[in-house]
């Protein structure tokens, strides 16, 4: 059985940092993309991040690019976001979802989700 389970949200302040894991079981990092999408109230889903199985290379939305960190611990069969300079706009429930590729990254189609965890910004 393939299990994302995200942690680390919360509360944080305007420029604040935060870092989402997202603990993996079932299936292996050495095979699986991850990627983080975000949802905030009345908004559509979107892609925030995403990176690869064997290469381990990042791409990131232009929203979030250079303030957040996609990366992993193969080890530990874990994913992170590290999120710095966090903004008002950044709320939302975050969620890891891994597939093979990234390709699906772009247009949501993952093969597994994760349940998804609160972020909050505010002073």
């Amino acid at each position: 059985q393939v299990q994302l389970m995200e942690s680390g949200g919360g509360l944080a302040q305007p420029g604040g940092s935060l870092r989402l894991s997202c603990a993996v079981s079932g299936i292996s990092l050495d095979d699986y993309a991850i990627a983080w999408f975000r949802q905030a109230p009345g908004k559509e889903r979107e892609g925030v991040s995403c990176i690869s199985s064997h290469e381990g290379s990042d791409n990131y939305d232009y929203s979030v690019r250079g303030r957040f960190t996609i990366s992993r611990d193969m080890a530990k069969n874990t994913a992170y976001l590290q999120m710095n300079s966090l903004k008002l706009e950044d709320p939302a429930v975050y969620t890891c979802a891994a597939d093979r590729y990234c390709g699906g990254y772009g247009t949501g189609a993952m093969d597994y989700w994760g349940k998804g965890i609160l972020v909050t910004v505010s002073s």
